[in-house]
């Protein structure tokens, strides 16, 4: 891999758009996007880029408009993610999921007046009202049917009718369609890298409340080639990048999108997560690259749909968001014959800040060494300055071009995260080995305190998962009249499995020490996750409060 030093000498932060347009030149012909079996190539792809930058401009679009995409992974997305950032606007990603409340107070917030929506109801429903609230001037809406085959859009047309928003014909709302018939190419823009923001990617932060981290287009441009070195096994111009995962997520977006992008892959987009989809489309299209997130991979491991689907064309996956679990791995490279890694990083390091190299000296466990660019400390949990000793247990403090500018509008924020020299603070709790390998033990607000000691949910949860019965697990804290904190697990079993609380209890006496020992087991037929797959805790920390507060009221 190349070394820091080298990277650091050649690296020349660029405004993102011009990795489309260098990919264009070179892979004109070579199909850049499958969608439902309709494929794009990349010249087809830099022209509706353009013709789009170009119906922007029209509009008024340019340096300081935020421009929302509410999207789906659909060909829309990537046409207006490098449309938007070429005439020097910003994205601001917006979960298509999210209620109208949830979206109403990003747009707000964002200083958004123009949304990227599709004519779906479920989606475009929820964004006509934010800007009946007033939160919006005007919605863009592109069709789906544009999007299909032939056959589907037939087929779409006649039963799916239904699924289709009645838009309105007045000032408010922009078609697609006619938005590529106001100019071939837009007019050029200076934009400057290292400040000008590309992508106000909102995230819970270190702090929990809903903020946009400022990526600019030197963020963005860094990691895309923080990613080009780590992926130095790839093969420009012949890869095919499953992309399911979905682009208004930030892992998604630079290592499916942009990534795909420098590589002059083919993303085959899947516009959510269904399993037998996923499986039949790396079947068709033999894909080779394979971001994922844990819970994806454990349910190809444990589908019994998998055996009957060719799935060796895969070679290299990398898994982000959550940690991967040592037999998670095992078991889908067993299955693959691929390469499996484990990264790490934060919406507000662009994402990616460590990654497990493709070679043989990639660790189990770990989440890796540290991309090309960038450094580390690690410092006290107590008063999160002072520096620990190396192999001590300390909070990951990451520094790189990859970091963030800030917090939209909240300095305070920006100033509790990134310190005076630039590093960010973030909020994850771990050591580095000799090798310069990362072991992460977990996020300093999921500690559990038990009797005056640390005690690391991720260490239970591993331990967990290596009972053959496990499925998936997760484990938070929990009062104690005693030890002021305890562990408690919740747990889902593979199929046809069968487990008590005696028997784990049981099987973790050799796996963990007397005090990491779980109080409570809970079995489930399913575990709470985030919108892009990943297991999540808060729901069931809810979930034990309420139970808390129910019991206290009925004894008092």
């Amino acid at each position: 891999m190349t070394t820091a030093e080298e990277w650091n000498a050649a690296f020349k932060p660029r405004p993102v758009h011009e990795y489309l347009e260098t990919t264009v030149a070179q892979y004109g012909t070579r199909p850049a996007c499958d969608f439902m079996g309709k494929v794009w190539t990349y010249a087809e792809f830099g022209a509706l880029v353009d013709r789009t930058a170009a119906g922007l401009q029209a509009m008024g679009v340019g340096p300081g408009v935020h421009v929302g995409l509410c999207l789906p992974n659909t060909p829309f997305y990537t046409i207006f993610y490098f449309a938007v950032l070429k005439i020097g606007a910003t994205v601001a990603n917006f979960n298509p999921l999210y209620v109208e409340r949830e979206l109403s107070f990003q747009a707000r917030d964002a200083d958004v007046r123009i949304m990227v929506t599709m004519d779906l109801k479920v989606i475009y429903d929820k964004v006509e009202e934010v800007r009946k609230e007033r939160a919006l001037d005007k919605i863009i809406v592109c069709p789906m049917a544009w999007c299909l085959p032939t056959i589907k859009k037939v087929l779409f047309s006649l039963f799916k009718r239904k699924e289709l928003a009645d838009i309105p014909r007045d000032n408010a709302h922009i078609r697609f369609e006619d938005l590529q018939t106001r100019g071939d190419k837009p007019r050029p823009v200076a934009i400057d890298p290292a400040n000008d923001i590309a992508v106000l990617q909102y995230t819970g932060g270190t702090t929990g409340v809903p903020k946009g981290a400022m990526l600019t287009h030197r963020n963005l441009s860094a990691n895309i080639e923080q990613m080009r070195c780590v992926f130095e096994k790839a093969r420009p111009g012949q890869e095919k990048m499953l992309c399911v995962l979905p682009f208004f997520h930030v892992f998604a977006m630079t290592v499916g999108q942009n990534l795909s992008i420098i590589l002059g892959a083919e993303m085959v987009l899947q516009p959510r997560f269904e399993l037998k989809s996923l499986l039949e489309a790396v079947k068709r299209k033999k894909v080779t690259l394979f971001p994922g997130v844990p819970t994806i991979y454990t349910a190809i491991n444990n589908s019994p749909m998998t055996a009957n689907y060719d799935l060796t064309s895969i070679r290299i996956c990398l898994s982000g968001g959550a940690p991967l679990p040592v037999e998670v791995k095992e078991s889908f490279e067993k299955i693959t014959g691929c390469i499996l890694v484990e990264g790490y990083g934060l919406t507000e390091t662009s994402p990616v800040a460590a990654v497990n190299p493709l070679d043989d000296s990639r660790r189990a466990g770990s989440i890796g060494r540290l991309v090309p660019g960038t450094s580390a400390r690690f410092v006290s949990i107590e008063d999160r300055e002072t520096v620990v000793p190396a192999g001590e247990k300390g909070e990951l403090l990451l520094h790189g071009p990859q970091v963030m500018k800030g917090y939209w509008k909240r300095e305070d924020a920006t100033a509790e995260t990134i310190t005076h020299d630039g590093y960010l603070h973030t909020g994850d709790v771990g050591y580095q080995d000799d090798g310069g390998f990362i072991y992460l033990v977990d996020r300093i607000k999921d500690l559990i305190l038990c009797s005056g000691y640390n005690v690391y949910p991720r260490v239970i949860e591993e331990a967990i998962y290596q009972h053959e019965a496990v499925d998936e697990t997760i484990v938070i804290a929990v009062p104690d009249a005693y030890r002021g904190q305890s562990p408690k697990a919740f747990i889902k079993l593979k199929e046809g499995h069968s487990l008590t609380a005696d028997d784990m209890k049981a099987f973790l006496k050799d796996h963990l020490s007397t005090i990491e020992l779980p109080r409570d087991y809970e079995f489930r037929d399913e575990l709470p996750k985030t919108m892009v797959g990943k297991l999540s805790k808060k729901e069931l920390v809810e979930e034990e409060a309420q139970k808390r507060a129910a019991a206290e009221a009925r004894s008092a």
